[in-house]
């Protein structure tokens, strides 16, 4: 079937999942004010470094009593340093899903080598069970699969009165999804997710329970300068108020800042949850009505409305091995990025065969709305051209 190429593209055609589109008007020139060479220690700096922290807090409405700090490394820096720092005391349940949960459990097998540790794994598309969880123990987790398209339904399976600490990747999540901050003991994030930020930095928020945990226990294993919350069993205070470990770029600094800004003045993270949720409604209602794709998840509870993960369900497609099905993938992105429609929305290099689209709050709903009839044409005419 012959697909005619539509007549409208995008405005934005950035569809990443990290890192992921600018926001909505960004442009270069609204960093014009960044203190560049200067130290991150002056007076100036360590201002806009505590800035972006609290203003974090805020925006996210995370409990007064957590401590938020930024951490080098992304979000894969900050989760880390919260694993060695924190775990090896009680045992360790580790969930995974996707690619970068995977590597939580590799972390906690074969790096801290801890002994006692239940690993609750699931095929792309699917979520474990989360009922089997263990919460005397320590919990490690993702809030959202970037790499599946699956996200955990709520935080209803984590009790109120546990044991052990809850340590959550939220990175693909956060800022865009309802998440009840009050049953996690950490979450990480990064910047270059859903605040369309820059790379490199990450951010740590831990509970009450967290920082007890660096107060009271010191883990058997070294624990390098870039992870190291605490000193002699006390916390490092001025890493949570702007004195960050190693040194971060004052021009990701300001940019976040504007991001934030930007959160506050479209109506917070209520809008932005909003903005993602009609994003992965226009893209189901596309996907019902196609004869050739759908998701990779097939459960509407934990369908993940930021990295909206897509695959091919044709016959013809089916009959080629993995290696050929890549291929077709890379001919679509590739015809999809030559017409300047959308760029780097090829699924994860570890993952099965897939499409993969940002539904983030910074790509507008119009732009996925637009993108859609795009990858009909593209699709199709790979095919016919087989």
């Amino acid at each position: 079937m012959k697909v005619n190429k539509p007549s409208s593209k995008p405005a934005n055609s950035n569809f990443s999942s990290g890192p992921c589109s600018k926001r909505p008007g960004w442009n270069i020139n609204l960093l014009k004010n960044t203190p560049v060479g200067r130290s991150h220690r002056s007076k100036e700096c360590k201002k806009k470094l505590k800035e972006a922290i609290d203003k974090s807090k805020k925006v996210l409405k995370l409990p007064d009593s957590y401590s938020i700090a930024i951490m080098a490394g992304s979000n894969t820096g900050a989760l880390e340093s919260a694993l060695w720092s924190l775990l090896g005391c009680k045992g360790v349940d580790v969930l995974a899903w996707e690619n970068f949960g995977k590597d939580w459990v590799i972390d906690v097998l074969e790096q801290l080598k801890i002994k006692n540790v239940n690993s609750h794994e699931a095929d792309y598309g699917k979520i474990p069970d989360l009922g089997k969880v263990n919460f005397n123990n320590d919990v490690v987790f993702t809030w959202n699969g970037t790499t599946s398209g699956v996200r955990v339904p709520n935080a209803d399976w984590i009790p109120e009165n546990r044991e052990g600490l809850t340590i959550c990747d939220a990175t693909s999540g956060i800022f865009s999804m309802d998440i009840d901050f009050n049953k996690l003991d950490v979450i990480t994030w990064s910047w270059q997710k859903v605040l369309g930020g820059e790379a490199a930095h990450g951010m740590l928020a831990l509970s009450p329970r967290a920082i007890e945990r660096l107060e009271t226990y010191t883990p058997s294993w070294p624990i390098p300068k870039l992870f190291r919350l605490a000193n002699k069993k006390k916390l490092v205070k001025g890493i949570f108020e702007g004195s960050t470990i190693n040194t971060p770029s004052m021009i990701c600094v300001e940019d976040v800042i504007d991001s934030l800004n930007w959160v506050e003045s479209v109506g917070g993270t209520v809008e932005l949850i909003k903005i993602s949720n009609e994003n992965l409604k226009i893209v189901e209602g596309w996907v019902n009505s196609s004869s050739w794709v759908k998701f990779m998840n097939d459960d509407k509870k934990t369908r993940s409305s930021t990295s909206i993960t897509l695959v091919i369900k044709d016959e013809w497609f089916k009959k080629f091995n993995e290696d050929e099905q890549k291929d077709v993938i890379k001919k679509i992105v590739s015809k999809l990025d030559i017409e300047g429609v959308a760029k780097d929305i090829n699924g994860y290099p570890k993952a099965p065969p897939s499409l993969r689209l940002w539904g983030g709050a910074t790509v507008q709903n119009s732009d996925m709305k637009s993108l859609l009839p795009w990858i009909d044409w593209a699709y199709n005419s790979v095919k016919n051209n087989a």
